[in-house]
């Protein structure tokens, strides 16, 4: 791949898993790279793990405030022409049964994944665009695809985000911004600890992979370096799954580990 060398890239969610290892893969072409996150000391550990040096950089924001990631933009694009923005940053507070579902966890879920994502997009591609335009990687999930039971707004916002990575994709193309998506499958994160090592969930996730293994941040990286750069130019409104063939057949079995925590009766009706 060609060098990223003399741009600007910012990276939410930086401080650790995918979005640690997508900022490492821009440093490596070349690429002056901002990691964003709402903790400071895990994002100044991100930045010592990065190598440190002026190539590298952090700025806490929590992208669901909206003055807060407007700032973190704006500091990226200080540091040279911003070229390369990876909507890293979600999660979910979110998870049981829908017939108990806590609506305040719903509601936060919701405004992490898709507000949050949203306004990442929003102040990002009005900087890409300023500076001549730029590739805007967001990483949804396979969740978003294949329904995976009792994971509450987890689901439902990233197939959110996955619809904003076409509407964006439609409105910003004009602009010279291009807005492309990822949909990982079970990656080796602090997210999945535990369930990535071993037991049924995890053989359950290798039956339900053609190419059965769990995912690293690596893997999910190599393709945010490749939609982030100049060699898919004529590539957006894509969502890509990277995920080991799983999003052909099934989301993953959850219940030895929701049946302990609600019930037989509350997930199946016995």
């Amino acid at each position: 791949m060609s060098s990223l060398k003399g741009t600007s890239a910012l990276v939410t969610g930086g401080g650790s898993g995918i979005g640690l290892g997508s900022a490492a893969r821009l440093l490596a072409d070349g690429a002056t790279v901002t990691i964003c996150g709402r903790g400071e000391d895990r994002l100044r550990d991100a930045v010592e793990k990065l190598g440190g040096g002026g190539d590298v950089d952090y700025v806490v924001a929590d992208i669901t405030d909206e003055e807060q990631i407007a700032a973190a933009v704006a500091h990226a694009a200080e540091r040279g022409p911003l070229r390369a923005i990876v909507a890293n940053a979600g999660g979910s507070t979110s998870i049981g049964p829908i017939g108990s579902l806590d609506v305040e966890a719903w509601r936060a879920t919701m405004e992490l994944n898709a507000t949050g994502t949203m306004l990442t997009i929003k102040h990002g591609s009005q900087a890409l665009a300023a500076a001549g335009g730029g590739s805007i990687v967001v990483i949804s999930s396979i969740a978003a695809s294949n329904t995976h039971r009792w994971f509450g707004a987890y689901g439902v916002s990233k197939a959110a985000v996955d619809h904003l990575v076409k509407l964006a994709a439609d409105e910003l193309g004009c602009f010279g911004v291009r807005v492309n998506g990822i949909r990982p499958g079970i990656v080796r994160t602090e997210l999945v600890a535990g369930i990535a090592d071993t037991g049924p969930i995890l053989d359950d996730y290798m039956a339900c992979m053609p190419l059965a293994r769990v995912g690293e941040p690596e893997d999910i990286a190599e393709a945010v370096r490749f939609l982030a750069g100049p060699e898919s130019s004529w590539i957006t409104g894509q969502v890509i799954n990277v995920d080991g063939g799983h999003h052909l057949r099934r989301g993953p079995d959850y219940s030895s580990m929701f049946v302990p925590m609600f019930g037989e009766e509350a997930l199946f009706g016995k």
